[in-house]
């Protein structure tokens, strides 16, 4: 009885054994099937037909945006603040009125000024007739000379005196101008730095507000100094046009014209300072912003073009994808000359009319099976 037992139990697990090799062996095969099945499944791809057009050619840099003129209001008196007639970050015009200070003490100081010119241009009209009277005199005999010569002197000296009264009323004048401050320009006024009731010195090292004009602006930028020579020979015949691209909103840009040319190579960066000048009727373009540049030197005839995203770099460089017939794609390494608003300019290795992949190529491989999900124009 033991003796079938375990013959019966040998027999299960020998029949257990085998199904289960069976089992692993054909998993082993299934899996070994499927990487053949997926490398020959089509890949959906989006492919774009590479254009021939003018493609310009331009220089590109970071950019500052700067303020086409800016001021610091100052007080040439010192005074105080009686009145401030602006709001900080408000447009004023040329000729505006700011700021109006105490202007008590310069009245005063301009009245006792006239005064004196006053009393002594009547000191001098005496001393004149009494000149007038001595002249006589001295003909007949009836002064001396040297009484004559002391009247005279008298006379020139008051006239003397007189002209510095005369300088004395016109210097108070200029001063009560001071008290109030008008803005020297058009612009866009920043934070107000004192308020009414302070106190402001000729000398203060701050500022009472900054004025900047940013209608016109300018943006400066610079490029490396192997293309100054063709950017001089090109603005000696037409301006330059240059483009402004603001980050935030790259679908928008400002249109501008070179203005400015530096007169020196920054020899630490071996660059060159150019400065071009936006109307900015928008106001898009802000002091102080950073900006990409784009001068533009010419137009490139005939350029092959396909968007920039059809692009690839491997270990071997640049390459695309080309769609051969309507189902298999070729790898192809191409020469990319630059690359302006998301489209590449192909100098090498692409036809116009060739359909290259721009989405879906980093699942293919050369030679690799496609199925087109649509086309779309470049």
């Amino acid at each position: 009885m033991k003796h079938y037992f375990w013959m019966s139990l040998t027999a299960i697990l020998v029949l257990g054994g085998a199904a289960l090799g069976y089992r692993q062996l054909s998993l082993g095969v299934q899996k070994k099937s499927e990487p053949r099945s997926r490398r020959s499944a089509a890949v959906p791809v989006v492919v774009v037909s590479a254009t021939q057009k003018n493609m310009p050619l331009q220089l590109e840099a970071v950019g500052v945006v700067e303020a086409y003129s800016t001021v610091s209001i100052r007080s040439q008196i010192t005074g105080t603040v009686m009145q401030v007639h602006f709001k900080e970050g408000q447009d004023v015009s040329k000729g505006d009125l700011l700021f109006t200070l105490d202007t008590r003490p310069f009245e005063a100081a301009l009245k006792q000024a006239e005064a004196n010119l006053a009393k002594n241009t009547a000191v001098l009209e005496n001393a004149r007739q009494q000149a007038r009277r001595y002249a006589e005199l001295v003909k007949k005999q009836y002064v001396s000379q040297e009484q004559y010569d002391q009247i005279r002197t008298n006379a020139d000296a008051l006239e003397a005196t007189v002209e510095a009264d005369k300088a004395a009323v016109e210097n108070s004048r200029v001063q009560l101008s001071y008290c109030r401050i008008y803005s020297p320009l058009t612009g866009r006024t920043g934070s107000l730095l004192v308020n009414e009731g302070n106190l402001v010195r000729t000398n203060d090292a701050v500022a009472l507000v900054g004025i900047n004009q940013i209608t016109p602006i300018y943006v400066t930028f610079s490029v490396p100094q192997q293309h100054l020579p063709e950017i001089k020979e090109r603005t000696s015949k037409t301006p330059l046009k240059v483009e402004a691209i603001i980050p935030e909103i790259e679908s928008r840009s400002e249109a501008g014209t070179l203005t400015f040319i530096d007169n020196t190579v920054d020899k630490t960066t071996g660059t060159i300072k150019l400065k071009a000048t936006f109307a900015n009727s928008e106001r898009r373009l802000w002091p102080g912003q950073f900006v990409k540049a784009a001068l533009k030197l010419t137009d490139q005839p005939n350029a092959v073009v396909v968007p920039s995203q059809a692009v690839q770099t491997g270990q071997d460089g640049q390459h695309v994808f080309v769609l051969k017939g309507d189902s298999a794609v070729e790898l192809r390494a191409v020469v990319v000359n630059r690359t302006l608003n998301g489209e590449a300019v192909v100098d090498k290795g692409l036809r116009p009319g060739e359909k290259v992949v721009t989405d879906g190529q980093f699942l293919l491989g050369p030679g690799s099976k496609v199925q087109v999900k649509n086309e779309a124009e470049s």
